[in-house]
């Protein structure tokens, strides 16, 4: 079957790319390599975003189809997945965001998808555990299995290719995006957050009632 289709699409795809792991035999595998078989219809290889494997990739594709045309973009893909937050807003506020209720199996497939990676070493993996500290294992799920959605999604439809940058590039972004955060606040209210020291590398707030080696520095 996925021969007959990958002849009627009649896309072009290039060498098959190396496996992002080593794929350890299954008892139940099926007769052909499946692997190979999704990237010559699609012609991206989706088992190159983590998460993703031969046997749940192909899960997915049997529930969504090869042509995702139907959705225009991945925020239509992700809603009709129930993956998207449905903000109820009444009088300018947000009243609710949770997520609709679903029986979708391509959604289950990709909260499958989303816990495998937890423990990763990976940006998807660090993004993961960052949200379960925050917001609960649950959600965390929720919103990850989104992100792999929104992978697949440009892979799919825009032919995209997955790079991961790493876990250290997560956590790199994020430092940087909390300390631009924590120099907005301090702005609003007059102070300047500089570095505490060379050899530490941590920020500290300059005010008054400090030690003497704080000094305040209003702005202009």
């Amino acid at each position: 079957m996925l021969k007959e289709l990958s002849i009627r699409r009649g896309r072009e795809a290039g060498p098959l790319p190396s496996p992002r792991r080593r794929i350890s035999p299954h008892p139940n595998a099926l007769a052909f390599d499946v692997r190979a078989a999704l990237f010559a219809l699609l012609g991206k290889d989706l088992t190159q975003i983590h998460g993703l494997g031969p046997y749940l990739a192909l899960k997915l594709i049997a529930e969504c189809g090869d042509d995702l045309s139907a959705w225009s973009s991945a925020k239509h893909f992700t809603s009709w997945l129930c993956l998207a937050p449905s903000n109820r807003i009444s009088g300018g506020k947000v009243l609710s965001s949770r997520t609709r209720r679903s029986g979708s199996r391509a959604a289950a497939l990709l909260r499958l998808a989303a816990v495998t990676i937890g423990r990763a070493d990976t940006a998807l993996g660090a993004f993961y555990r960052r949200l379960s500290a925050r917001i609960g294992k649950a959600n965390a799920v929720t919103a990850t299995a989104r992100k792999i959605a929104v992978l697949s999604y440009n892979a799919v439809r825009h032919g995209m290719e997955y790079v991961d940058p790493g876990a250290s590039f997560y956590e790199t972004r994020y430092r940087a995006r909390v300390i631009d955060n924590l120099n907005r606040r301090a702005k609003a209210f007059g102070f300047v957050l500089q570095p505490k020291g060379a050899d530490t590398g941590h920020p500290r707030f300059l005010g008054i009632g400090q030690s003497q080696a704080l000094e305040r520095r209003p702005l202009l």
